[in-house]
This record gives structure tokens, sequence and C-alpha cells, in this order.
């Protein structure tokens, strides 16, 4: 029987638990794969920041390490230096942020690479450089159109003035972010990719980082350098056609069935009233557990390919679905319905609840019973 059709005391491995959230890395080490190879010689990285969008950075980098990574994003130094060690040496970590002033010293330290975003960090890292005595590597990043981080226009000849005179810090690439990579028809990519190019004409020789999961569907012209894949690696195929597969499953549970009247009013606010006999179940999870509370009236959960609407609001620890679909009898306490899996995915989740793909899988809370399906053995290991 498949996950979705079982009582949760028939699965096993959590005791208490009233949910599943399966993450398989087979399918993820796979999916990194596929993204390398799209993205050519240069290679890809993996961005593992917001602890990997939620599935846990220390076992996505380990896993995409055994499959040729060996570079990653996060966006904080306190994700660096948490993932540092679960990592071998030769694997590099770069933090897309920045660093506040004072922890230049920590992170030159931990071997970990600054992302430079504006000319103070730039200066920084170079006095640190000069202190140590040594070469310190790092990525410069520029805008290109997004005005959000990375070194404007105005700023460049600086930079260059500050190039030729600190030979202590040795630049590993230059970057910038594609702000529009999800809508292959937007002008503004191809104006990032122009502003990019001229970039390279004053900053000739450096190696490049452009693409992120988006930019990679594109085009060849945007694949240049090296790819920064994120939620593409995770599953989603962030807005363009992509071969990717699906890494994430939640399962919850069933805590309580009913038969209620026409007329009825449920959840909070009694603002759904059911039009006739209604059999109703509440499961166990609601918007602090990751489901937005606009799935009200709008989501679904599965059972067994059926589809089992919300009705009523989604309170913060429970969410009630209308059953009648199903034979009666058919799920009751203890039973699993299926939020994210083969009847719906994450951009489904998404578009019902108004979103992106991104904040439902970063918001999947840590109440779910953890379940890592090894990419070794092709077991389970289990996490609470």
């Amino acid at each position: 029987m498949r996950l979705g059709e079982l009582r949760i005391d028939e699965v096993g491995g959590a005791e208490g638990a009233s949910g599943y959230l399966t993450i398989d890395l087979e399918a993820l080490g796979r999916n990194y794969e596929a993204l390398a190879h799209k993205a050519g010689p240069a290679g890809a990285a993996a961005v593992v920041k917001a602890d990997a969008y939620g599935l846990g950075a220390e076992r996505v980098a380990e896993t995409v390490y055994q499959r040729g990574c060996r570079y990653f994003f996060v966006a904080q130094f306190a994700e660096a230096s948490k993932l540092r060690p679960a990592l071998p040496r030769d694997a590099q970590i770069f933090v897309l942020n920045g660093l506040q002033p004072g922890s230049e010293d920590i992170c030159a330290y931990e071997n970990i690479i600054p992302v430079i975003n504006s000319i103070p960090q730039w200066r920084n890292w170079a006095r640190t450089a000069r202190k140590l005595g040594r070469r310190l590597p790092v990525v410069v990043q520029f805008d290109t159109g997004m005005s959000r981080l990375g070194l404007s226009p105005e700023e460049r000849p600086l930079l260059a003035q500050e190039i030729a005179e600190q030979p202590d810090v040795e630049i590993l690439f230059l970057m910038s972010h594609l702000a529009s990579a999800d809508d292959g028809e937007n002008a503004q990519n191809w104006e990032q990719l122009e502003e990019l190019r001229a970039i390279t004409k004053e900053f000739p020789g450096y190696k490049l980082s452009f693409a992120n999961s988006g930019g990679l569907f594109l085009g060849d012209a945007f694949n240049v350098g090296l790819a920064r894949p994120g939620i593409a690696l995770y599953g989603a195929p962030s807005g363009q056609p992509s071969p990717m597969e699906a890494v994430v499953r939640l399962d919850v549970a069933v805590i309580q069935t009913r038969t209620v009247p026409a007329g009825a009013k449920v959840g909070y606010g009694g603002v759904h009233v059911t039009s006739k006999q209604t059999r109703l179940a509440t499961i166990s999870a609601g918007y602090a557990d990751g489901l937005p509370r606009s799935l009200s009236d709008r989501g679904a959960v599965y059972f067994g390919g059926i589809r089992l609407p919300i009705v009523g609001r989604v309170s913060m620890d429970s969410i009630t679905i209308d059953i009648s679909a199903l034979p009666e009898g058919a799920i009751g306490l203890g039973s699993l319905v299926e939020l994210l899996g083969p009847n719906q995915t994450l951009e489904d989740v998404a578009r019902d609840a108004g979103t992106i793909s991104y904040e439902i899988l970063t918001a999947l809370g840590h109440r779910y019973h953890r379940q890592y399906r090894s990419i070794a053995s092709g077991r389970k290991s289990h996490v609470q």
C-alpha cells in the first residue's frame, strides 16, 4: 500500500507523529546531476540557504557532494559556519549576503568565502587579508538591474581602483542574479545579460556565475560560468519547463471525523457553511506547520487519488477537509492524507495559496517526522 492509504500506526518509525515529511535524497541527487549536465563545463553549485530550503542543509549538501558538487551557497555567515564541518575541505562555501563587520576573521579561519556586495565589505575583507598576511578568496557581486544586492554601476570604477591597489584579495568569480528568470518572456532577462557583458569588458579575465534555476532554462546565452540552482534542485521548475523530479512528500494524519447537517458552520468565524449533509475530517497540521492560512476554502488534500477540499479557515494546528467524496469509513483516526505528493505538487499548493513554491517549501515546519530516503541504500533514515 502507498503512504497516504495507510493509518499512521501502520507506518512505524515515529511514535506519536502526526505527519510525515519524506525527503527523497536519491531524487535530489539525480536533480543535481541533471542541472550540472545542463550547466556544461563550468558546472553547477548548490544553493543550500535557509537550511537547504527547509530540507536540512547538511543532508542535502552531503548528498550533492557525493554527486560531484564542490560549490555551496548560503545567505548568511551563521549558515556557512554550521555547514562547514559537514563538508570536506575541498568544498567551497559562499555567503551571498557577504559579511557583517567583525565577522571577517572567523570567516577566514573557517575557510568560508564571502560574496562582496559593497565597497565597505571589500575594504573590510582586504584589511583582514593584510592583517593575516595571506591572500583571501572572494566573489564579487554586481547589480545588473535587480536593485537588491551587488555593486552599482557607479561603484564599478572605484572597485577597479581598489582591485589594483589591493593584491591581497583573490577574486574567484564575478556574479550577478537574475530577477525574472522564472518568466522566459521577460525583457529584463536580456537587459541583465547585456549589463553583465558590459561588466566583463570592464573586468576582463575573471570567471563568472550568473544563471539561477530559471536562468538554466532560458537558453545557452544565459549559461555563462558557474550556475547556482536553488529551487530546481529541490524539484520545482521555477517557472520554466524542466525535467526536475519531486523531492518532497508530505502526508498528515487525521485526528477526527464527523458528519454535520446542512447549515453547519465550519471553523473559525463560521465562514464556511455546509449546503448539505457533509462528512468532515480534521487533520493535524496548520499554518504553524507551513500550510498558509490563505489555503482556507481554496486548497485541498488527496486520499487514494481523490481530491478532498479544505473547508473553513486553516487553523494554527489543524485543517478541516470535506471527505464526502470517499466511501463512508474509508478514513478515520490515524489515516494519512497527501498534502504534497504524486497528486499535488509544490506548485499546486502555492497556486491555491496565492504564493510561490519557495515559500511553501521553506515554511514546512519541524513538527512533522522527517524521513530521508537514503541515496546510498534506498532506505529511509528517520530524523525527528
